[in-house]
């Protein structure tokens, strides 16, 4: 990983744009699913990795975190989200998420917003997650779906007269790099299979609680146009897991 695109002024400019930058949570079309999915704050140590500009940090704090940790590579994010969620309780670090020290047992709920497509190995980061854990500790997050990353391109096949005529998918089990185009620029991502997410949570110590591929909200389909394709595939996927305690483990 460690591709930093987020610090690029015209890249940032496009993403500070987009509906959930500008209106935070309630612009993210997966947000009215995610939310239902998230665990009790209250009293509990919170860490987001891949926080971006802070909303969940926010969000956790004004639901009774006691401490959050917000994560992310850009400094850029990180600036904004100082800006725009600052709290006394929230510690925002600049750093990639393999280089941050996941010390045994400091967090009780784990949360992360469309990262881990970033990431090479996702077996190695549910590893240092489950770890650093409370006993029945929560992990929550979202991740691009694999039938979204697996062609590479994450755009519609069109027609001559330019309808959308569906979305290609190909080399799905040929794990690997990806080279998307997202926002007008070409980005670096990983694809992985729903088994190696399944597969990662699975034998690093988690039980998964759910599993949800959201639809967008009522409301965006009937107000933003081209939303509506968004029913014709999967383009996230939501997975919340709970730490196994050691004797479930064997």
């Amino acid at each position: 990983m460690k591709e930093n695109k987020y610090d690029d002024d015209r890249f940032f400019s496009q993403y500070s744009q987009m509906s959930r930058s500008v209106e935070g949570l309630k612009g993210a079309g997966e947000w009215h699913t995610l939310q239902k999915m998230l665990p009790d704050f209250k009293g509990k140590r919170v860490l987001d990795l891949g926080c971006g500009f802070g909303w969940h940090c926010i969000y956790a704090i004004e639901h009774g975190a006691t401490k959050v940790t917000g994560i992310d590579i850009s400094e850029k994010m990180l600036e904004e989200a100082r800006k725009r969620n600052p709290s006394p309780l929230i510690e925002y670090k600049c750093m990639a998420i393999e280089d941050f020290d996941f010390q045994v047992d400091s967090y009780d709920i784990v949360i992360s917003s469309l990262t881990f497509h970033y990431l090479e190995n996702f077996m190695d980061i549910s590893r240092k997650i489950n770890s650093c854990l409370t006993l029945d500790g929560s992990f929550v997050f979202s991740v691009e779906h694999p039938i979204f990353t697996a062609y590479g391109n994450q755009d519609w096949h069109y027609d001559q007269a330019g309808n959308r005529v569906h979305w290609p998918v190909d080399r799905y089990f040929a794990e690997g790099k990806r080279t998307a185009v997202f926002l007008g620029e070409e980005v670096i991502k990983y694809h992985k299979t729903l088994t190696t997410y399944i597969n990662g949570l699975l034998q690093t110590g988690f039980e998964i609680c759910e599993l949800i591929e959201p639809q967008p909200d009522e409301v965006m389909l009937n107000t933003i146009p081209g939303m509506k394709d968004e029913l014709r595939r999967p383009m996230m996927l939501l997975i919340s897991a709970k730490k196994k305690s050691a004797a479930a483990k064997l």
